[in-house]
């Protein structure tokens, strides 16, 4: 069985940044060893739960790459550069940048990641997703369940 964590990320409080956290509440429960959890802004909790690592990490979160709002990306940080500059994740001031930094730091390995995200309209202080970010939810849901299929399957 391959064990998939799914992390929704980002800051309810922040309107479009709640986007992760909002997928995963929404995602349900889905058969054999997916996991979804919401980390919000728990960063660190989310290096030590990496200590011992999934088979695949999906992140989920908001990200500024240059397209229309609502826009979702699937974005393979070993293959793409620009993902750190992406994602918005401020995990009370740690980047996944930092996360990864801190599970090294602490004797662990960085599992296979793919992270999903979303164009965000606004980020601001404000509780709720913007109505064109609100309607890619169910979007990056059906994204998910398509990448888990793909890369979830044991090699």
């Amino acid at each position: 069985m391959t064990d998939i964590l799914v992390a929704g990320i980002g800051n309810l409080f922040l309107g479009d940044d709640g986007f992760g956290v909002e997928v995963v509440r929404r995602f349900g429960k889905v058969p054999g060893g997916v996991r979804a959890v919401d980390f919000g802004v728990r960063g660190v909790h989310l290096a030590y739960e990496l200590l011992e690592p999934p088979d695949l990490l999906v992140l989920v979160d908001a990200a500024r790459r240059g397209g229309a709002p609502g826009t979702i990306y699937v974005i393979d940080p070993s293959t793409d550069p620009s993902w750190t500059r992406a994602v918005t994740c401020d995990a009370h001031g740690m980047s996944i940048d930092g996360i990864f930094a801190m599970v090294r730091e602490l004797g662990g390995a960085i599992p296979k990641t793919r992270i999903v995200a979303c164009e965000p309209l606004a980020i601001e202080e404000r509780i709720g997703l913007s109505p064109v970010v609100d309607r890619a939810v169910q979007a990056a849901i059906e994204i998910l369940h398509r990448l888990i299929d793909k890369e979830g399957a044991p090699a």
